[in-house]
């Protein structure tokens, strides 16, 4: 016979402990996933704290292969995501980590895609399915994703941020919060836009086109 969890007979919208250790945990992989761009070979989850001492009980390993597959946190199909992700010839792992001084609920995603590039987000599950992401590519940021987010990977150079925000305008997409990160002067940066108003592909293709810009990505979850 069959073990069933909790989280296979109510779904991942419960009330309680399931918040957090279903729906946060899906949305965590849902922002890699979205930062990833698809494509994805092989995935890796480091499981920190409770993630990692009850993610078979709880569902967690269920819910975050769900977000990686692209699935919300109410899609019915999160029960069944080993399979599909099996089927898909997605190789996945769950690994309990210590990560260090951060959040009981915290996982550490890498992606392998199969351009043989690779991707780390940390994420942390804080609560009634919010969550909060601290770094991308070993870089310290934080966004939530309860906003519209466009994350855009660029060079730190003069003018770029603030061609971006022409360019936000120009569509009429009012910037509600707007925090910019770098690894060092002149090199990597990020910048983490969210925003009052949907933002278009063709918004996001002109970003990507601007000078200095290597990448943008919609990431907002909602």
């Amino acid at each position: 016979m069959k073990d069933f969890s909790m989280f296979d007979i109510v779904g991942p919208n419960m009330i309680g402990p399931s918040s957090s250790h279903t729906a946060g945990a899906c949305r965590i992989g849902k922002v890699a996933y979205k930062i990833s761009g698809g494509d994805i070979k092989k995935v890796t989850f480091l499981l920190h704290g409770s993630f990692g001492k009850t993610y078979k009980g709880h569902g967690t390993d269920k819910a975050i292969l769900g977000g990686i597959l692209g699935f919300d946190p109410d899609d019915e199909k999160i029960k069944f995501s080993f399979d599909l992700a099996k089927k898909q010839g997605l190789d996945f792992e769950f690994i309990e980590e210590d990560l260090g001084d951060v959040h009981p609920n915290t996982a550490k995603v890498l992606i392998e895609k199969f351009d043989g590039s690779k991707i780390e987000i940390l994420g942390s599950s804080i609560g009634g399915g919010s969550i909060v992401v601290t770094e991308i590519n070993g870089l310290e940021l934080e966004f939530t994703g309860e906003y519209v987010t466009l994350i855009i990977a660029h060079t730190d150079r003069p003018g770029v941020i603030a061609k971006v925000s022409a360019i936000l305008a120009e569509y009429a997409i009012n910037i509600a919060f707007m925090r910019v990160y770098r690894h060092n002067r002149g090199q990597n940066a990020f910048m983490i836009i969210e925003t009052d108003d949907m933002i278009s592909d063709e918004a996001v293709k002109s970003v990507i086109n601007t000078e200095n810009i290597a990448n943008a990505y919609l990431v907002s979850i909602k």
